[in-house]
């Protein structure tokens, strides 16, 4: 079976491995630490450098994961032509398992979702499992 590495440029390979080693190891400290975590995300501009994206859509303490996510997105179209590729972080139930999602997303038009199952102890401490992924569709360069 074809890769999506397959017809990626190296660029894209890089922006969104890159992505990826910056978001799942703050998503599992920000687990371990808080027991929870609200989605946020990532970007690399266009000059290659890594920041980390967070968004309050001012709906309280407790926003509503779809909430955030869609304000993330919106960030993200509005900030596309200074950005290479994103990341879309959200904690999530996945095959009957929590599971940390992130939706990679690059302007040479790859999409990709990965799961990644993960435990939490009775301490908090949150082991990340088995990394699985598979194409997705884009947030934030569509043909819209």
């Amino acid at each position: 079976m074809a890769s999506w590495r397959d017809t990626a440029s190296r660029q894209a390979q890089a922006d969104l491995d890159a992505l990826l080693n910056a978001v799942l190891p703050f998503a599992e400290q920000t687990l371990s630490k808080y027991g929870e975590m609200f989605p946020f995300g990532a970007a690399v501009s266009s000059e290659g450098g890594l920041e980390m994206l967070a968004s309050d859509p001012g709906s309280g303490e407790l926003p509503k994961s779809e909430v955030v996510l869609r304000e993330l997105y919106d960030g993200a179209r509005a900030s596309s032509r200074t950005r290479r590729a994103f990341a879309f972080v959200a904690d999530v139930r996945a095959n009957g398992t929590d599971a940390v999602r992130v939706e990679l997303e690059h302007r040479e038009g790859t999409a990709l979702v990965v799961l990644v199952p993960y435990n939490q102890s009775r301490q908090k401490k949150v082991t990340l499992g088995q990394i699985s992924g598979r194409m997705g569709q884009p947030n934030v360069w569509t043909a819209d």
